[in-house]
C-alpha cells in the first residue's frame, strides 16, 4: 500500500513538472507579427489648391478639366483622368453628376468621401437622412492641405459648380456658370461650400450664386475661383 501511495505521488510531481515547463514554453514562444495595416487608398477627389485667377473664365470644361488634371499629375496622381466637377447650361447641357465617374471617392489622406453618385447627391430617402462625408476637414486639396472655411481669413470656401443640388445643370436662361466657364466679367455662377457652412443653404454643391464672374467677385463672397476635382476611372 505504501508503495502505491509513493508511485502515485511521483506520477502527480511528473504531471506538475510537465504542466510547467509546457506553460514556459508557451509563454517564451513569440508571438505571431501583427498583420500590416492596408495601404490608404489612393486620392480619386480634391479641392483645387489654386484656382485660374481669373475669376470664373477657366476655358469652359475643357480648361477646367485640364487644370484638375495639371494638379492632380504634379501631386503624382495623373496617372487616371480628372473632371472637374461642374455642370453647363444651354444647349447640349451637361450634369456635372454624369463627368465623375462611379466612385468610391478618397481624399488625399485615404478617408472614403463618397461611395457613389447617388449617394453624394442625397438620392436615396436614406443617403438624403445620413448627408455626405464633404466638409472642411474632409475636402483637402490635392497637397493634402485643408481649404480655409468660415472664419479663416480668408475666407474661400466658394466652390464653382453651376449645378443643383442633384448635380445637374440649370435650364438656360439665368446664367448660372458665368457663360459656361467663360466669362470673368458679367454673369454668375452657382457655388457649393466645400465646408457645408454659411450663407445660403450650406450645401456642398448648390448654396448661393456669385456676385458676378470676376476674380474681385468671386473673392467677395468668399471664394478664390476653385473646383472640386474627381477621378473618374
Amino acid at each position: 500500500m505504501q508503495m502505491n501511495k509513493k508511485m502515485i505521488a511521483a506520477a502527480l510531481s511528473g504531471v506538475a513538472a510537465a504542466s510547467i515547463v509546457g506553460a514556459v514554453a508557451f509563454a517564451q514562444a513569440p508571438a505571431a507579427p501583427a498583420a500590416a495595416p492596408p495601404p490608404p487608398a489612393p486620392m480619386s477627389f480634391f479641392v483645387t489648391s489654386v484656382g485660374k485667377g481669373d475669376g470664373a473664365n477657366i476655358g469652359g470644361l475643357t480648361g477646367a478639366d485640364a487644370h484638375c488634371q495639371a494638379l492632380a499629375t504634379a501631386a503624382g496622381r495623373g496617372g487616371v483622368t480628372w473632371h472637374a466637377y461642374l455642370s453647363t447650361q444651354g444647349a447640349g447641357a451637361v450634369n456635372a453628376r454624369d463627368r465623375i465617374g462611379k466612385g468610391p471617392w478618397f481624399n488625399a489622406r485615404g478617408a472614403k468621401v463618397g461611395d457613389s453618385v447617388a449617394q453624394i447627391h442625397g438620392d436615396d430617402i436614406n443617403d438624403a437622412r445620413m448627408g455626405v462625408a464633404f466638409a472642411k476637414m474632409t475636402s483637402f486639396t490635392e497637397k493634402n492641405t485643408v481649404v480655409n472655411g468660415v472664419g479663416d481669413m480668408p475666407n474661400q470656401h466658394d466652390i464653382l459648380t453651376g449645378s443643383t443640388p442633384d448635380g445637374r445643370a440649370y435650364p438656360a436662361g439665368a446664367d448660372k456658370t458665368c457663360k459656361n466657364y467663360t466669362s470673368n466679367s458679367d454673369g454668375s455662377v452657382r457655388l457649393g461650400h466645400h465646408d457645408k457652412t454659411g450663407g445660403g443653404n450650406g450645401s456642398w454643391n448648390s448654396s448661393h450664386d456669385s456676385r458676378g464672374c470676376s476674380q474681385p467677385n468671386l473673392v467677395s463672397t468668399g471664394g478664390a475661383g476653385l473646383l472640386y476635382c474627381f477621378a473618374v476611372n
